[in-house]
């Protein structure tokens, strides 16, 4: 029989099973792809984190989308269409069984547990040498993209050993010494010498060395073809998403996650040995810890974006592992049960600002009055009288304001998600990260190793042996 009528027949045939028993179809679908990579190497990966994404995290951008735009999200559709393998995998650290997202990361980036705080250094004290560095020292290209510094922690995880995830600074140098092909994000404190402690031009360096150097999404789309890139678009973190829209400003300077992601991917793909990388909704886990929903929703939507693109390029390729899954829970959201839940939720999409931005534009001179509008027309919520007055009291105590994780200037985000939870019934369990098994999702050659359960550290040695590297560093 010919090949192509081989496949005209089965295509028939499937369509006839669907009809008589469609769980059936999907059952083979899965049977499918695993059958179809088994026997293939996989010549990328590109591996997708949104940091800090609860399981409620996910449950809520896809309901988000299923109310407002009438379709499931990019994630939970390729589960629908079954393209996808699916599991869960232990998350815990060396020191913990709540991991941070260094020693998250770097379970992925050096396939040992180490301490929080640190990459990839062992529990002894010794560098573990990161998974990218294997893939570049096999002539693979290299690459990160992320919505926070680049220099941060999941990054960092794949790519250095450094003591201290702190140490931001020496991350910086570290990827001018080791040379990777692609460093997209935030984090131009770590790299401008008027911002940085030794005052040293890291910009000026990875120009000598060859780097199209980009501080603005115009900068960005003016480099050469397969030209190694450092893009590093705001002093921190970029923007929320949410807040970026809202700006003409912000859309024209700073670029998207899923626009970065296919920037670097055009920059790698002509490479022979092929290229791997790491993309980062990083800003997913920043707005978990301030329990602030439009920022969270639209972070993880924004993820959505990049894995579409990841996705586009991965099956037009057929050579290309990608791995989609987050480091840890972070707040654990959920949609609170009641009467007015669905009113509730649906009143995020009046929603245009993080509180993060509300709550900075908030003064010590301003009155309950001032307050009350600044929220109405930013989120359309009519808050009371005493609730406004309540948050006006942390302006005028800063020194005794709320504390957290990336809430430099003490701002009240918990009081005021907890005012915003009578309205919109989205309820937070901390602001902080948690134990949670994580979701992880694979397509592509490699796949069939996908275990339905697995330890972080498995998924290291998963990698190499899909790109059939020896781990002979």
């Amino acid at each position: 029989m010919k090949r192509r009528n081989f496949f005209k027949i089965g295509g028939l045939a499937a369509i006839g099973t669907s009809i008589l028993n469609p769980l059936d179809t999907l059952a083979h679908s899965a049977e499918n792809q695993t059958t179809l990579f088994k026997n293939k190497k996989a010549k990328n990966i590109i591996f997708m984190v949104s940091d800090g994404m609860s399981q409620g995290t996910l449950n809520l951008a896809n309901i988000y989308t299923e109310r407002f735009y009438g379709k499931p999200n990019q994630w939970i559709q390729l589960y629908l269409d079954n393209k996808v393998s699916r599991g869960l995998m232990d998350m815990a650290s060396a020191s913990a069984i709540v991991t941070d997202s260094a020693a998250a990361s770097s379970s992925w980036g050096g396939g040992q547990r180490v301490k929080n705080g640190s990459l990839n250094i062992g529990v002894n004290g010794e560098e573990i040498m990161p998974i990218w560095q294997k893939f570049k020292a096999k002539g693979k290209k290299v690459g990160c993209v992320t919505t926070v510094p680049i220099t941060h922690a999941t990054p960092a995880g794949f790519t250095v050993s450094v003591k201290s995830r702190n140490n931001q600074e020496k991350i910086a140098k570290e990827y001018l010494r080791i040379g990777f092909d692609v460093l997209l994000g935030g984090g131009q404190q770590y790299f401008d010498e008027d911002l940085r402690k030794d005052k040293v031009d890291l910009y000026e360096k990875f120009e000598e060395k060859g780097y199209h150097v980009a501080t603005s999404k115009k900068d960005l789309y003016s480099l050469q073809k397969d030209q190694k890139v450092l893009g590093v678009f705001d002093i921190d973190g970029l923007p929320y998403a949410i807040d970026r829209e809202q700006s003409e400003d912000l859309k024209a300077k700073i670029p998207t996650l899923a626009e970065m992601t296919e920037i670097a991917i055009n920059q790698m793909k002509s490479n022979d040995k092929g290229f791997v990388m790491q993309v980062e909704s990083g800003k997913v886990d920043w707005a978990a810890h301030a329990n602030d929903i439009a920022g969270l929703i639209h972070e993880q939507l924004q993820f959505d974006e990049a894995l579409k693109v990841a996705m586009k390029f991965a099956e037009q390729d057929g050579e290309t592992l990608v791995i989609i899954t987050t480091d840890h829970g972070n707040a654990n959201p959920g949609l609170i049960y009641g009467k007015h839940s669905n009113d509730g939720f649906d009143s995020l999409l009046n929603y245009k600002a993080t509180n993060e931005t509300i709550l900075n534009k908030i003064k010590n001179n301003h009155s309950a009055k001032d307050i009350k509008e600044l929220i109405q027309n930013h989120i359309q919520l009519k808050i009371s009288d005493d609730e406004a007055q309540s948050i006006s009291q942390y302006y005028n105590n800063l020194d005794k304001g709320e504390d957290g994780l990336y809430n430099y200037r003490k701002l009240p985000f918990q009081l005021l998600s907890e005012i915003q939870k009578k309205h919109n019934s989205i309820g937070w369990i901390s602001m902080d990260h948690s134990a949670d098994y994580v979701e992880i999702a694979m397509y592509g050659p490699g796949s069939h190793l996908h275990k339905p359960f697995m330890k972080n550290t498995d998924l290291h040695y998963l990698m190499l042996e899909a790109a059939e590297v020896e781990n002979n560093f």
